[in-house]
């Protein structure tokens, strides 16, 4: 399809090419335009038909939209623009340099600019940020028949006509509902009669993950979103939650991955941009790792006496980071589905300790056959040593004991975390394996002095 789609723009066939694109998918025809020479793309956007084109250009980044609004006539903006939704205009918006900015909004109503202004008001990761202003409203007085003629007035300018918000003269929400509701009432049936009270909402002013997460925990197609007077003031549909959605789970991987935060795809992002968003942290992380230097060094001496036990020491390490890595990313996830609150911190501790234990006891276990058959018998590791079985010991009693710490450390932190205001993610697999490293090494060296007499 894409192959033939490209032949036939080579070979100026626009007529064959338009018929083609209409029977597709918006989100298809934008992908093929990222294959589309940059010249071609002006040409091809305007053979689509008004409303084809309007969803195409939603689908877009924000390079091509851009290519597209500085190649577009103000008349050719205007009626694009004229299509889109508000919340997909305000995003289009927020996103372009002040200049293509100024000039979409030159190219709206002043009716139209105050909302779009009022929109992008809100802060960014506030529910009032994602919202449309566009959708419909009835009252409780009304009948099932003057719903239907509100509908088809004002249905094809909104977003969603599966769910109704009902509301007084002031704007207040008073219920909610469903197409499905009206088709099957009779039409002199009264709305107060068949609307339900019990609405989930939002605040403006409420976190985009909250609503989010809402979306999918009472599986909505689309939630109100009312102001403190409770008001209603929009809508978030779940193709706007699907997105913060996405934008939440890149967010939280490149924080535990101990990178910024993009804003764009990787091939769109810049390698100075890229420099930035991971030197800080690795900054931090090779500064915090000096700990461990610190600690290594305090034992040098004792160190030189019983050199067997540097060997090991990269392998405590390790497992006690990956202990304290797999104990946060799970509690972590939870902490963003809403399954761990801070008040579950002693449940979260008493689980993880019994795993940790568990876990503890197999690796200790399986460190020490490992350590007598393959160090000690085939690669004679530990020849002519007086303290072989001593070290052994102390290898495997101190894993028993990293892994438990790291454990509670990975599952605690991420909770304080969040308690405290920060975001959980902060708290995954290179912080806390840092501080795992120092802590496993001074448990590795106490171990030894105390055993050994180092």
């Amino acid at each position: 399809m894409e192959e033939k789609i490209l032949e036939l723009i080579e070979q100026r066939k626009f007529s064959v090419l338009k018929a083609m694109l209409s029977d597709m998918n918006a989100a298809d025809i934008a992908l093929i335009f990222e294959e589309i020479d940059e010249k071609d793309i002006p040409v091809v956007f305007r053979i689509l038909p008004k409303e084809l084109a309007a969803d195409v250009f939603v689908e877009m980044d924000s390079d091509m939209q851009q290519l597209l609004i500085e190649a577009f006539s103000d008349k050719e903006l205007r009626e694009v623009m004229d299509e889109l939704f508000m919340d997909d205009t305000v995003d289009i918006i927020d996103e372009m340099p002040a200049t293509v900015a100024k000039r979409i909004l030159k190219q709206t109503d002043a009716n139209t600019r105050r909302m779009i202004n009022q929109l992008l008001a809100y802060p960014d990761d506030s529910a009032g940020s994602i919202m449309t202003t566009e959708y419909i409203d009835l009252k409780k007085d009304m009948t099932v028949d003057m719903a239907f003629d509100r509908i088809r007035k004002i249905g094809f300018d909104t977003e969603t006509i599966y769910a109704c918000y009902v509301t007084d003269n002031s704007r207040k929400l008073l219920g909610i509902v469903s197409l499905k509701d009206l088709l099957l009432n009779p039409k002199d049936e009264v709305i107060s009669n068949i609307m339900n009270e019990n609405v989930i909402f939002v605040n403006t002013l409420d976190d985009k993950e909250k609503v989010a997460n809402d979306f999918e925990k009472y599986d909505l197609l689309a939630m109100p979103v009312v102001d403190k007077e409770n008001r209603l003031v929009g809508i978030v549909t779940v193709d706007d939650a699907i997105d913060v959605m996405k934008e939440e789970v890149t967010e939280d991987i490149e924080k535990m991955a101990a990178i910024l935060p993009s804003e764009h795809s990787y091939f769109k992002t810049g390698v100075f941009e890229t420099f930035k968003a991971r030197i800080p942290w690795l900054l931090l992380l090779m500064i915090s790792a000096t700990f461990t230097g610190a600690i290594i060094s305090g034992f040098e001496e004792k160190l030189t006496i019983y050199a067997g036990l540097i060997a090991f020491i990269p392998m405590l390490m390790d497992t006690g980071g990956n202990s304290g890595s797999q104990a946060s990313v799970t509690v972590i996830r939870s902490i963003s589905l809403g399954d761990i609150e801070f008040s579950d911190i002693l449940r979260v501790l008493w689980k993880e300790i019994r795993v940790a234990f568990c876990c503890s006891i197999c690796l200790a276990a399986v460190n020490a056959i490992k350590l007598f058959l393959v160090d000690y018998l085939m690669l004679k590791t530990f020849r002519g040593d007086p303290h072989a079985f001593a070290e052994i010991g102390i290898v495997c009693l101190t894993l028993f004991c990293t892994v438990i710490v790291a454990k509670i450390v990975g599952c605690s932190l991420p909770i304080l975390a969040k308690k405290l205001g920060f975001d959980p993610a902060v708290m995954a697999s290179p912080l806390i394996t840092t501080i795992v490293d120092a802590i496993s090494l001074i448990i590795y060296f106490s171990f030894a002095s105390a055993i050994l007499g180092a």
